[in-house]
């Protein structure tokens, strides 16, 4: 009899949190090993289940609904590629012929890339492992998955190299890539006739043809370094699978390195000028009004973005914000507890009335920050601060409503408590952070008036 067995790897991706299933397939004096590519997080694996744990509960938050779904659906591909695998030893004679050496290996990879459907073009590869991986991943994660599909697909066109394979592709392949991500919002122009109306010029033909046929919602901007090494970090991870998984003996990454990515330090408001924006009287801009106090919210709280426009009314327990960051969930899934002060709950009882489950009347991202620059503005929050040009990677003086978004609340949050306690890992609990968090490290430069307060212990 035939028996197939999932366990989880000791080992656990560092970033995530997540451990990959490996198969373990043995009949009779016939005994294999391979891995799956499924990956699950640690704290939910049910050994003697042999399978995720999916958390019940009569009441669940969006959150929890979210992470339930993920648990469920990697449940449902464990249960399918057990059936794929059982199946396939079914039509290689069920024991009575001799089997490949890499048999399972073989079966499992099948399972992802069958063989009627020979995908084997890489850009199909990378389109399947994106699918692939979308359960497990944020929206926004697997929505900038494509759009580096999109970016590579566009460049294998331009380059001739549309049916590529993923044995073609070299680290010669990849500086070509890089320069293309560099150079492609050269490859056209914008000209504005006589009535106002904007038409595309295109400068080369290949990017026309590239482009045509993979095109997006906007033309391509200049790219700065960070940004093309983010595209060139996610290509890295699927060719480490493809090699992890005997689909290429040697990534074209091993003789590639990717430049190092520089950071600005972080610039946040004090405590004293978000309090500013947070009596300027707005009464006449109601549509601004609100969204300061979104804002003056989330430089008390400290969320992310995306897990602001998440908040429910149901998020607030016992005095605290409670929620998973979208970042992080599904890697290594925490709860992050922040108590409200007298500022944030203020701002929940002056919406205590909104209509539906949503805490605050968030709006979309874009007009989001376009609204925080404005109260800026109005505020006279124009002081100037030192940037990094993303795309120069030079350091400009820029006036801070000019700057504003989002995530300076965050840095606010961020930047006004490492003034105050030193502890990363404390702060990091209060901001969704992981510990260890390369991103997490740049919060911590001394601010001037910490410089001071040191150079006067000298008197």
């Amino acid at each position: 009899m035939a028996t197939l067995i999932f366990r989880l790897s000791s080992r656990s991706e560092a970033a995530t949190g997540q451990s990959e299933i490996l198969a373990r397939f043995f009949h009779g004096h016939f005994e294999q090993r391979a891995r799956t590519s499924i990956f699950v997080p640690v704290q939910y694996w049910n050994a003697t289940a042999q399978r995720v744990t999916v958390p019940k509960a009569r009441v669940m938050s969006a959150e929890a609904k979210a992470l339930a779904s993920q648990l469920s659906a990697i449940n449902g591909k464990i249960e399918d590629l057990r059936i794929h695998i059982n199946d396939a030893f079914i039509k290689a004679g069920a024991g009575k012929r001799e089997l490949p050496k890499k048999w399972l290996s073989d079966v499992i990879m099948e399972y992802y890339f069958p063989k009627a459907q020979k995908p084997r073009a890489v850009i199909d590869m990378l389109e399947s492992f994106i699918k692939e991986r979308a359960d497990a991943e944020s929206e926004s994660n697997t929505r900038h998955a494509y759009a580096i599909w999109r970016a590579f697909n566009r460049f294998l066109i331009y380059s001739r190299m549309k049916s590529a394979t993923i044995d073609e592709i070299t680290d010669e392949t990849l500086h070509a890539f890089a320069d293309y991500l560099h150079n492609e919002y050269t490859f056209y122009d914008v000209e504005v006739d006589k009535e106002g109306s904007r038409h595309v010029v295109y400068l080369d033909k290949h990017f026309k043809a590239a482009f045509e046929a993979v095109p997006e919602s906007r033309l391509p901007a200049q790219r700065g370094q960070n940004a093309i090494n983010r595209f060139l970090i996610y290509l890295r991870t699927f060719f480490k699978w493809a090699e992890s998984n005997g689909i290429i003996s040697n990534s074209p990454f091993r003789k590639y390195s990717i430049p190092q990515s520089l950071y600005g330090t972080p610039y946040y408001i004090t405590i004293e000028e978000r309090n500013r924006l947070a009596a300027f009287d707005l009464s006449d801009r109601p549509r601004l009004e609100q969204q300061r106090d979104v804002f003056v919210f989330q430089c008390v709280i400290g969320c992310r973005v995306s897990d602001l426009r998440s908040l429910t009314k149901a998020s607030i327990i016992r005095g605290a914000v409670e929620y998973i960051p979208r970042k992080t969930k599904e890697g290594n899934p925490v709860t992050v507890r922040v108590p409200l002060n007298s500022v944030a709950l203020q701002i929940v009882e002056r919406y205590k009335d909104l209509p539906g489950e949503k805490l605050l009347p968030c709006i979309s991202d874009q007009n989001y920050n376009y609204a925080i620059k404005e109260v800026f503005k109005a505020a006279g929050l124009t002081r100037p601060v030192t940037i990094l040009n993303p795309t120069t990677r030079q350091e400009e003086k820029r006036p801070l409503n000019e700057v504003a978004s989002s995530h300076l609340a965050r840095r606010c949050f961020i930047g006004n408590l490492y003034k105050q306690v030193q502890d990363p890992n404390l702060i990091g609990k209060l901001s969704g952070h992981v510990e260890g968090s390369k991103a997490f490290a740049r919060y911590r430069d001394i601010d001037e008036e910490m410089r001071r307060d040191l150079v006067n212990m000298l008197e």
